[in-house]
């Protein structure tokens, strides 16, 4: 070979494919579309189909089952991406379901090849002939005559000067030994993930041959648009580099000076405290003073809606569009698509700050499949976004308690750079709120446990709690303090 043969890569136009690919699919590849029924493998060909398809580049679909292409084009329309005037224009169907009746497998080799000579496809969709070994249940001589059309069938695609598509039906990957799965240039399993209640799709790019694919499970949905897939999010390789004294104030002066400054940028801040305690009030501090000096926000509201969250102040900073807001309360979420949101909003708004409120809710609001790998799931975004130069401040919800001293309900505050804690304290009669600084990490940062009071939607620290050791011997605030 004389010189080095260049492979074009087509654009699939289904979000976030291509970028699981490497670039597209390589022209004139043959690809296995695989996977279990109902998984999405017929409306992901279709959307990859329509969004390629034109008259200088044509696409022929053969279907097997025994529906006409009529009902499967009935569902298929109800996509935006459908276009029916390329419809005998540019995309030609044709169905095979008759010249499979009497087990002909060649004679259907031969209309499949005459089709394409006479259509001269660029794209050529095969949708599935493993549906009708199922469908059939055909004598064992049918079956190894089946197997063998297959093989001859994915030899024959690879030889068109076409990019083909087989779209079969397997349970599991590892399971499967057909010659198929050596013969494809590239493989897409598609499967249902679900747990109880809860079904989450997923993509795996098992293979692409000649260029570099993500490797993974990674989240899709099947929305009024079509399929949209988010990539599984990676650490940056080549994180943002952010100077060792450069600090963001929080909005309360007294706080920062307890941080030893403020919050030193693209650090993870853990603000822990009971129910009540004013976590989100001074979550909504931190993005207000971020837009002062011109940082926007963002905040992703795991736990509470909308119209629960806002605060008057809040709602103005959004409805400016000086904070962007996440709902995240739909069922079934996955890290990927949590991250695809928040990464996708934080670009657009050149954000500097985000708010993720609360992490008791990010665990809800992860379908129940993830649930089991929350702290994996935290680590990833907390690292992610920080890695994006991001200073991120997450609240969580914490039991105070007067027999032990926590910093963490999930066992995982090794993960933030910065702890803060918010506490109830029993004083005369009363509770009193407290707050303090538990780390912050390579720098050095105040010890005090300081009073503080909320006014009009603001945080304000007072005195110090230490000035009551003297007048408070064996009172219960000191059993606080003294707890293991």
């Amino acid at each position: 070979m004389a010189e080095k043969v260049s492979i074009r890569k087509l654009a699939t136009g289904v979000p976030g494919l291509d970028d699981l690919l490497g670039g597209g699919i390589p022209e004139f590849s043959f690809n296995l579309i695989a996977g279990m029924p109902g998984s999405g493998k017929t409306t992901l060909a279709h959307q990859m189909m329509f969004s390629l398809a034109s008259p200088t580049f044509k696409a022929l679909f053969f279907t097997v089952l025994g529906e006409p292409p009529l009902k499967m084009l009935r569902y298929q329309q109800q996509f935006p991406f459908f276009d029916i005037e390329k419809i005998n224009q540019s995309i030609r169907y044709v169905n095979l379901a008759a010249d499979l009746l009497d087990g002909d497998f060649g004679q259907v080799i031969d209309r499949i090849d005459r089709e394409v000579r006479d259509f001269s496809p660029s794209l050529v969709f095969v949708d599935s002939f493993r549906s009708v070994v199922q469908s059939t249940q055909p004598s064992d001589a049918q079956a190894h005559g089946l197997q063998h059309f297959i093989q001859r069938l994915g030899l024959k695609m690879t030889s068109w000067q076409a990019t083909t598509f087989l779209i079969g039906e397997y349970m599991a990957p590892e399971a499967e030994s057909s010659p198929i799965f050596t013969v494809a240039d590239g493989i897409f399993w598609i499967s249902q993930v679900s747990h109880r209640d809860a079904i989450v799709r997923k993509i795996q790019v098992v293979k692409m041959r000649g260029q570099a694919q993500k490797l993974g499970l990674h989240t899709f949905r099947i929305a009024d648009d079509g399929i949209e897939i988010f990539p599984r999010a990676i650490f940056n390789s080549d994180p943002i580099q952010i100077s060792g004294d450069k600090r963001l104030s929080l909005g309360i002066p007294v706080l920062d000076q307890m941080l030893g400054g403020g919050l030193p940028a693209a650090y993870s801040m853990l603000l822990v405290g009971p129910s009540g305690s004013g976590k989100t009030v001074l979550a909504t501090q931190f993005l207000a003073e971020g837009v002062r000096v011109g940082e926007p926000g963002v905040i992703a509201a795991f736990e509470k809606s909308p119209n629960q969250l806002l605060s008057h102040q809040l709602n103005q900073l959004i409805t400016r569009g000086e904070v962007g807001l996440i709902d995240t309360r739909a069922l079934d979420l996955s890290i990927d698509e949590i991250l695809h949101d928040l990464m996708s909003m934080i670009k657009r708004m050149g954000a500097k700050r985000v708010v993720i409120d609360s992490l008791s809710g990010f665990e809800v609001a992860l379908a129940s499949t993830f649930r089991e790998n929350f702290r994996e799931s935290l680590y990833r975004l907390v690292a992610v976004l920080t890695g994006m130069g991001v200073t991120v401040v997450m609240t969580s919800e914490l039991e105070d308690r007067y027999t032990d001293l926590r910093f963490s309900s999930y066992g995982n505050a090794f993960l933030a750079d910065a702890i803060v804690m918010q506490r109830y304290v029993e004083l005369k009669g009363q509770f009193r709120r407290v707050i303090s600084v538990v780390k912050v990490r390579a720098s050095a940062h105040s010890k005090d446990i300081c009073f503080y009071d909320i006014h009009q939607g603001r945080l304000e620290i007072g005195e110090a709690l230490a000035g009551y050791n003297n007048i408070l011997s064996g009172h219960p605030v000191d059993r606080l303090l003294s707890a293991p």
